[in-house]
């Protein structure tokens, strides 16, 4: 594995009752770069990152994170590693502050989440972190909101915040955009190009616009394997990728440039 990849798959497979979800997937994202893996419904990429996260044990094949062979260890393990997943459907505490979110995130990486008598030092030096990350996402004037009253986009970014605050070195972003309209999409893709600075993302997203954007390297799935692969102004037009989308969002594919 040469430097400049964080993470390698070799071969990697899941099959479920002779069904093949991912099949012989071969990844490989640099180093400080976003990666985008994308696909129709049912092309794996979710199964991919659970995979990675190791809630899903590969069939075969290998996964090698920093030089690292973690194709056996368990999810605390590679979160310990640096490798934090950030989930589809938003997963914050809605009855806490988004203080209170974030502060979560930085106890879990300190591993004191369940030692509540911790002194009022300890987490005032939490507090002052938990603010320059709602800062770094541009949530800290509502640092004392209950999160249940923000709008979804935010809550999206919030999400972010806490998965910041568990210093990650490889981010997985599990579809940030689904279900937002236009203004939150646009402001949260800008959101994680601005976080990306000096960190490593691999993101599964549907809107191609947002994959266009900030996307340096994409992977294209389909039926659990690698269809295609380099960056967007390649894969878009490749045929078999304008195929793999016909009926569903060839057009995305088109309108993106």
């Amino acid at each position: 594995m040469s430097d400049d990849l964080i993470l390698q798959t070799e071969q990697l497979s899941k099959e479920f009752r002779g069904f093949t979800a991912v099949n012989s997937v071969n990844l490989a994202v640099r180093r400080g770069s976003i990666h985008a893996l994308i696909g129709p419904n049912g092309a794996g990429k979710t199964t991919c990152f659970n995979l990675l996260t190791k809630f899903l044990e590969p069939t075969s094949g290998r996964i090698v994170f920093n030089g690292h062979d973690i194709t056996r260890e368990r999810p605390a393990q590679i979160a310990r590693r640096g490798i934090i997943r950030s989930f589809q459907i938003s997963a914050v505490f809605p009855h806490l502050t988004l203080m209170e979110n974030v502060r979560l995130g930085l106890q879990r990486r300190l591993g004191v989440s369940f030692q509540f008598w911790r002194s009022e030092r300890m987490l005032e030096q939490l507090d002052a972190r938990a603010l320059e990350l709602l800062q770094e996402v541009g949530l800290r004037d509502l640092a004392h909101e209950e999160t249940v009253n923000l709008p979804y986009g935010r809550k999206r970014a919030l999400e972010i915040a806490t998965t910041l605050a568990m210093e990650p070195e490889l981010m997985l972003l599990d579809e940030p955009t689904q279900g937002m309209g236009h203004e939150d999409v646009e402001r949260v893709t800008q959101l994680i190009k601005k976080v990306a600075a000096g960190r490593t993302v691999l993101m599964v997203e549907h809107n191609m616009k947002v994959v266009s954007t900030i996307a340096d390297k994409i992977t294209v799935l389909q039926r659990g394997a690698v269809l295609a692969e380099g960056p967007y102004a390649e894969v878009s037009r490749n045929p078999l990728v304008m195929e793999a989308y016909m009926g569903t969002t060839e057009g995305q594919l088109q309108g993106a440039h």
